[in-house]
């Protein structure tokens, strides 16, 4: 994202219409996936048209949704996937060399992680989350390691706090100073023309990613 840009945009959105003939599915499993909270209400976004009150949608959120949805409603009931698709915390919680030797994030940030934690013997899932995210940052390389380690500070120390709210995650610079924060989601954000937003992420989305591949181990054990 462009610095002076803010966090919640005009998306490119998609029609309630154009999404139904676009997947295939109806109205009423759509409606159902809300209830069961599959689909968040947040993306069932009311605008004005020159015919009335329609509904859009995120597009490329909601779309991987359903795709979603259809590649695990065989192996997973509704309310285990609402629980999966839910940015509420799990209930994992790892030795730091499970993270390892599942290659769920590298052992540069988790080196990160044990500056600032102290070599934890057990990773809480917000521990986890933390590292998880960072090691997704250090790969793109959209952050260095002191940045990192900013995330990570962030996020042990407040995340839990959220108690499960949906939030975001920011990461910073203006000029030459890195900051980070939380952020409620959804929100509008606007930076001055010299901010230089390296890192926006949408921590639902990790949660999810992070639930999917502790949960994909765990089968694989058993």
């Amino acid at each position: 994202m462009e610095a002076g840009q803010h966090g919640h945009a005009d998306e490119d959105l998609i029609s309630k219409k154009e999404l139904l003939e676009q997947t295939g599915i109806s109205y009423g499993q759509l409606y159902r996936w809300k209830r069961k909270n599959l689909i968040p209400e947040a993306w069932f976004i009311r605008r004005s048209t020159f015919t009335g009150q329609e509904t859009f949608f995120p597009r490329q959120q909601i779309l991987a949704r359903i795709e979603k949805i259809q590649s695990m409603k065989d192996d997973l009931s509704l309310d285990e996937m609402a629980a999966m698709f839910s940015p509420n915390p799990a209930r994992w919680s790892l030795p730091p060399h499970e993270l390892l030797k599942r290659n769920i994030v590298t052992k540069v940030a988790l080196d990160c992680l044990n500056r600032h934690a102290g070599n934890p013997p057990v990773l809480t899932f917000a521990h986890i989350l933390s590292v998880y995210a960072a090691d997704q940052a250090l790969r793109t390389g959209a952050v260095n390691l002191d940045e990192a380690g900013l995330m990570i500070q962030v996020l042990t120390d407040h995340y839990p706090r959220w108690e499960g709210r949906a939030c975001d995650l920011w990461v910073v610079r203006k000029l030459g100073v890195t900051t980070c924060c939380l952020v409620a989601n959804p929100a509008e954000v606007w930076f001055d023309a010299t901010a230089h937003v390296a890192v926006h992420l949408h921590l639902a989305e990790c949660i999810e990613e992070l639930k999917l591949k502790l949960a994909q181990e765990t089968e694989g054990e058993t």
